[in-house]
């Protein structure tokens, strides 16, 4: 198989992938949208844990996390001025 490593990377993620056991959980986004969302089974172990935590359902805690705004990252820095390239021959 020609593939490059990242391909090959890429492709054998999504086998591994496939080979997982899929959780849905059901919730109630912040404008009543009723979502379904994927998750594996390491997702869905961190979720289980973090809800646990916070003594609240997986449903839940995905509806109030759909209420914190997403933090606003900072403008990229300018690039600084160089010399001008060389005109092409």
């Amino acid at each position: 198989m020609n593939l490059s490593p990242e391909e090959m990377t890429f492709a054998r993620d999504l086998v591994k992938g496939s080979r997982q056991r899929i959780h849905h959980v059901a919730w109630v986004d912040r404008d009543g949208t009723h979502r379904l969302t994927t998750l594996n089974a390491a997702e869905m172990t961190q979720l289980n844990r973090l809800s646990g935590h916070l003594g609240i359902s997986s449903a839940e805690l995905l509806r109030q996390v759909a209420h914190i705004p997403n933090a606003k990252l900072p403008p990229p820095p300018a690039a600084a001025p160089g010399p001008a390239p060389a005109p092409a021959s």
